[in-house]
């Protein structure tokens, strides 16, 4: 009888666990869900013409989860401009550079910067969103620093393995060389329409992408190297 009754308990915990992590998985599915569409609805209206009402049709669900999951429409986009900063973060990590070459791990962090903001113009659009607004949003989030400091650390890393090996400058900020690399990546892809017609040729391409690539890599290349010892003589 006792074992009749362990076994009934047991099995109760067993349904009660698996009721618990289907409701779990559902409710991840929604707040997923919801969090897809915003990054496409704010992407495409902006902050102030992202509506509540066009998130949920998108999503596909009430605006009561909406308020649910996220407690306001704030809330909302700063869950997407983390949401956009961590998947940024995430592929760049892929990218892995050796830093026992650090002049092509220095290649590959620009390689990675420009193609992802080629293929990700989505990235692009909010952020112009959001310094529209002066950064209040973000400025919001705990997270945002973790994500920038990342970045910072891995040129840090660089050019401390480059000048160990007197490749690079011992001068430079990393602060700096990541502005510099991220800032001619953004605004190419940022201004790529205008400046398209500003300059009458197409560089919404890859083979203009590449070039740009191709330019800026040599740029930062001058910037970061070493004078030769009689040079700074």
């Amino acid at each position: 009888m006792k074992q009749l009754r362990t076994f009934m308990v047991q099995k109760k915990q067993t349904k009660t666990t698996r009721g618990t992590g289907a409701r779990e998985a559902a409710a991840q599915a929604t707040r997923d869900s919801i969090l897809k569409a915003a990054t496409k609805v704010f992407a495409r209206y902006g902050y102030d013409g992202g509506s509540i009402e066009k998130i949920s049709s998108t999503a596909k669900t009430h605006d009561r989860m909406i308020y649910y999951y996220f407690g306001s429409k704030e809330g909302l986009f700063i869950a997407v401009l983390e949401g956009i900063y961590q998947r940024m973060d995430e592929a760049e990590a892929t990218c892995a550079p050796d830093l026992a070459d650090p002049v092509a791990a220095l290649l590959a962090v620009i390689r990675f910067k420009v193609d992802y903001y080629r293929r990700h113009p989505e990235f692009v659009t909010l952020l112009n969103t959001e310094n529209l607004h002066k950064g209040k949003h973000v400025s919001k989030s705990a997270k945002a620093v973790e994500f920038s400091s990342h970045a910072v650390e891995l040129i840090r890393e660089i050019l401390e393995a480059g000048a160990a090996r007197g490749l690079f400058r011992t001068d430079l900020r990393p602060r700096d060389l990541y502005l510099l690399i991220v800032s001619t990546a953004y605004f190419f892809t940022s201004n790529r329409y205008t400046l398209s017609a500003f300059l009458g040729e197409t560089l919404d391409s890859r083979e203009a992408t590449d070039a740009w690539e191709h330019f800026v890599s040599d740029c930062v290349l001058r910037v970061v190297r070493a004078e030769p010892a009689a040079a700074r003589r």
